[in-house]
């Protein structure tokens, strides 16, 4: 399976005749509202205003086009987990990173939810991929908690005793939980209260 970063690299075809970027923003779309097995190429060909020779040449084939608006995906309304894991200390890490979550799972002109979580919730055994993707991702965003967190303790940010890999795995599971609460209705607030209350057991700085 190509990782997430050799499919960043990879070049996007422009065919004459349409805006690339704009296509695949479309389709990134499309797919965070009704999921990889939701849609069909002809939703997405019509949504990207292209035909399926089009999208073949740029794209590549369905899970290929998924792949693609997974990165843009991550480089767009998940670009505050990059910013998160930059924070100075390991709680601004885990406020920053849930509150990106509550704000991207919640934006007005965007679907609810997250598209990492629910791109492929509903799934058959024919989209198996997809689900194997989305899993991918997300013990990636996981895996770069727990290295964060790991520093904090080296660096005496968090106590000796604290649990990196726990502490990832926890962050990671309740911003999943928001995103899933945001596409059944939940209001920002309500899902910031929840993110609050999260973090009211977060280990003390190490003294």
């Amino acid at each position: 399976m190509a990782s997430m970063e050799a499919i960043r690299k990879a070049p996007i075809g422009r065919p004459r005749g349409f805006d690339a970027d704009k296509a695949l923003e479309r389709a990134m779309v499309v797919f965070w509202e009704q999921g990889y097995d939701g849609v069909s190429l002809t939703d997405l060909t019509a949504a990207m205003g292209i035909t399926k020779t089009s999208m073949y040449a740029a794209f590549g084939n369905k899970e290929d086009l998924f792949r693609k608006a997974l990165v843009r995906y991550a480089e767009g309304p998940a670009a505050y987990v990059a910013k998160a894991l930059a924070e100075p200390t390991a709680r601004e890490v885990a406020t920053a990173f849930l509150a990106g979550s509550v704000q991207a799972s919640t934006q007005p002109d965007c679907p609810a939810g997250c598209l990492g979580v629910q791109g492929a919730l509903t799934a058959g055994d024919s989209s198996r991929i997809a689900r194997d993707i989305l899993a991918d991702w997300r013990h990636e965003g996981q895996a770069y908690l727990r290295d964060r967190f790991q520093r904090a303790v080296d660096d005496g940010d968090l106590p000796p005793e604290a649990d990196p890999a726990l502490l990832g795995r926890y962050i990671m599971t309740v911003a999943n939980g928001i995103a899933v609460q945001a596409s059944g209705g939940a209001t920002r607030d309500e899902l910031e209260q929840i993110a609050s209350a999260a973090l009211g057991n977060w280990p003390p700085k190490a003294t």
